[in-house]
């Protein structure tokens, strides 16, 4: 079979809530508890990227990590409780693409999972970064690991301006694209998009992702953490 994640941890209760979210919104993961189990599941399965934790029971990840390179280069994020910063200098050295930390919030590392994703070539038209995760297929909208739910009109002015991610759209690229023949006005178009930055921002007052630019309209800046 093909899946788009393959978790490897002997943390049984972890793995298996983890990969329970993943296929909740939409990566189709499976999991393995040791490295001989992940071998013997990339036998007969296919991934798209491997979730590895340091410690396993059987091995290292970092050892299963080298012995993969020497066959694949399947994108690897690792996973470790482990804080020492030598662990994430050898991850990355020896193939490792990301690095997490135990304990990890799901919403996080699902936004870092959806990315990995879309960039093999497997993920829906969206946006996802850490915090954010817009699926425009699915009209998802999550943020900090919480679905947020928008309006449909909410979502047509979002979807437009992560559509031109870190360009200016004006005012009146807004109106036409979003409320199309609808008679509509500045105020209207300022409720709207404080209502978006209420739901997605950090700190609405002081927006990072939907950015007002005097004069001219506005701007979604990408790659917010």
């Amino acid at each position: 079979m093909k899946y788009d994640c393959l978790i490897i941890d002997d943390e049984k209760m972890l793995a298996d809530s983890t990969a329970e979210y993943f296929n909740l919104f939409g990566v189709n993961t499976a999991v393995s508890y040791s490295a001989s189990e992940c071998r013997e599941f990339l036998k007969e399965n296919t991934t798209g990227f491997l979730l590895l934790d340091i410690n396993l029971g059987d091995g290292s990840g970092f050892e299963l990590c080298k012995e993969l390179r020497e066959k694949t280069e399947i994108p690897i994020i690792f996973i470790s409780a482990r804080t020492s910063d030598d662990d994430q200098i050898i991850a990355l050295n020896i193939g490792g693409d990301d690095y997490v930390q135990k304990p990890y919030s799901l919403g996080v590392l699902l936004a870092k999972v959806k990315a990995m994703k879309r960039r093999i070539g497997g993920e829906a038209n969206g946006y996802f970064d850490e915090r954010l995760s817009v699926d425009f297929d699915k009209r998802q909208v999550i943020v900090d690991g919480k679905e947020v739910k928008l309006t449909a009109l909410e979502f047509k002015l979002l979807s437009c301006l992560i559509k031109n991610e870190n360009k200016i759209v004006t005012k009146q690229e807004l109106f036409d694209e979003v409320w199309a023949d609808r008679f509509t006005g500045d105020g209207t178009l300022n409720v709207h998009i404080r209502k978006l930055r209420e739901a997605i921002e950090l700190n609405p007052g002081q927006p990072k992702y939907i950015v007002t630019i005097w004069g001219d309209g506005y701007k979604f800046v990408g790659g917010k953490r």
